[in-house]
């Protein structure tokens, strides 16, 4: 029953965004678009609550409600971000707005990676605050062995997005050469040595 409700939250979250942004830039309805956007929150909650239903229930903590505590960990990390990128794509698209990119060399895309791997930190602090809870509410330790290994699956991600960003600090990715800025460069020189 929670892996098919993940499924339907996850679907719920892809068809509210794609209305959301139909309404904004589709129907010129900006503020019906916006409502609908902010709706996605009510998706966690309601899988939050259901998820904290099957266990009172007395379902046996396993795999399906530590996936679900790392659905709306990642969510809360990165639902905000995903939904602000694909706006971005759907102003460009259908509004003419320019696309804005994230950057794509040196320490600027570093920063980029490192924002983006602290919204994994926290999308595993979340994981492991609602496991946390989680096994406080079963209070039974030989039954949330399951949800015990589904913290360090969270901060095993964390981890190895951590070592990933950090490569682009070790090794910067540089600008290419001979860009349209080099030849403008190349130029005022030849003209400096003309004169």
């Amino acid at each position: 029953m929670i892996v098919a409700l993940i499924v339907a939250c996850e679907i719920g979250f892809w068809v509210l965004l794609a209305a959301g942004l139909a309404f904004r830039y589709l129907l010129r309805m900006p503020r019906t678009g916006l409502a609908l956007l902010l709706c996605e929150p009510v998706l966690e909650v309601v899988l939050l609550v259901v998820t904290a239903w099957d266990l009172r229930n007395g379902a046996e903590p396993n795999w399906t409600h530590g996936l679900a505590a790392l659905y709306i960990g990642y969510t809360v990390g990165h639902g905000h971000r995903t939904v602000k990128w694909l706006d971005g794509h759907a102003a460009h698209r259908l509004d003419g707005r320019p696309l804005v990119r994230p950057p794509r060399y040196g320490l600027a895309r570093a920063r980029h990676e490192t924002r983006v791997w602290l919204g994994t930190v926290v999308a595993a602090a979340v994981a492991t605050a609602l496991l946390q809870l989680a096994i406080w509410y079963v209070g039974d330790p030989g039954r949330v062995t399951s949800l015990e290994s589904w913290r360090s699956t969270a901060w095993r991600a964390a981890g190895i997005h951590g070592l990933i960003a950090l490569t682009y600090w070790l090794w910067p990715k540089k600008t290419p050469s001979g860009g349209a800025g080099a030849g403008q460069d190349a130029g005022t020189d030849r003209e400096k040595a003309v004169r």
